[in-house]
């Protein structure tokens, strides 16, 4: 399994920044203007990829706008709507692809998109995409996985709701196809999902089980569970763009603005810096720190033959004497020589024991 993915000369592994990914998804309110803006934005906030979503309703649902075909569910976004009327909402227009990705390539971001079906893959590799996500609903539809691992291009898996069992079938149908390229994403289906769902901890267990990247596909509102995320080994972070959640739009109650996606990829970067290596001991940076450590120092004037004793020697700050762990090498002794107030204790201030 590849731990290192090269696309469009940016790379995704463990050693590089975090790839941030900005989700334009059904925010673009079916204006490609908007559509648009939120890609400069998305570019101006830092994002260093952007992903769009390809199906039509026709390719997702049937128009039908009764039982199992409505959304029942009392705490949904999209209660009482029918799919075929949310999808035909949410979804972005095939002839706006082109005209997305160019703009995204000219502002050095990676334009890519989750497909499907067969008609989007095989239309998005018109488009040269240079690589794919399939979605956490889709993470069960192994002949969607079979035709994209079939391009050859890195694929993006997003694994909500998916069991141990249907992540390693994923994978698997992906390595059969002679495709390695694998990142998967630790996320959960729930819009806007509570951080209390995230389980986070399952990003490293990810990678010791599959032994491939993983990231983070993130529904929380906030930006605390993707700089976690980084912190327990995430490669990757993405997070819902929205030019302004107070417009609406089918996606925008759990996306984040544009000033609130430049903190995101500011604080991921940091939070990635902050992992650094196993680490002991006084780092570079501390260096400067280790005066303030306490020491011993003789705290009266001390003559020739003086005795050591708890009265003339203590442990204060700065740490330019021998370490206070040391004292008991030092009571009781005799001074080699005379010492003045104020000196940091050495051992050759000590006479040799007889």
């Amino acid at each position: 399994m590849s731990t290192v993915i090269n696309i469009d000369n940016n790379r995704i592994g463990n050693d590089d920044f975090p790839w941030i990914i900005a989700e334009l998804s059904g925010n673009h309110n079916r204006s490609l203007e908007q559509a648009l803006e939120l890609v400069d934005a998305a570019a101006a906030a830092g994002a260093q990829a952007l992903k769009i979503q390809t199906y039509t309703a026709d390719t997702m649902t049937l128009d039908i706008n009764e039982g199992a075909f409505v959304i029942d569910d009392p705490k949904s976004l999209w209660n009482g709507r029918s799919l075929y009327d949310l999808y035909d909402e949410a979804h972005t227009p095939w002839e706006w692809h082109a005209e997305i990705f160019e703009r995204a390539r000219g502002l050095n971001m990676i334009p890519f998109s989750t497909p499907f079906d067969h008609t989007a893959v095989d239309f998005l590799e018109r488009l040269d995409a240079p690589l794919y996500k399939i979605a956490s609903f889709e993470v069960t539809d192994i002949p969607l996985i079979r035709r994209v691992a079939e391009t050859g291009k890195p694929i993006i898996i997003s694994t909500g709701m998916a069991s141990i069992e249907e992540i390693e079938q994923a994978v698997t149908t992906v390595q059969q196809q002679g495709n390695n390229q694998i990142v998967l994403l630790k996320c959960t289906s729930s819009y806007p999902a509570p951080a209390s769902s995230m389980n986070l901890l399952t990003i490293p267990a990810m990678i010791e089980r599959f032994g491939c990247l993983v990231g983070l596909s993130d529904h929380t509102l906030g930006n605390v569970s993707a700089i976690a995320g980084i912190a327990l080994g995430a490669v990757v972070v993405e997070k819902h763009i929205t030019l302004d959640r107070a417009a609406g739009g089918v996606d925008s109650a759990f996306s984040i603005e544009p000033a609130e996606f430049a903190t995101l990829v500011h604080d991921v970067h940091t939070a990635w810096e902050s992992r650094g290596t196993v680490s002991y001991g006084a780092s570079s940076a501390e260096q400067g720190s280790l005066r303030f450590r306490r020491s011993l120092y003789c705290v009266t004037d001390i003559k020739r033959g003086e005795i050591f004793t708890p009265e003339n020697v203590r442990a204060i700050r700065p740490g330019f004497g021998l370490p206070p762990g040391r004292i008991g090498d030092v009571i009781g002794k005799r001074a080699a020589c005379d010492v003045a107030r104020g000196t940091p204790l050495g051992d050759e201030h000590l006479q040799p024991s007889v």
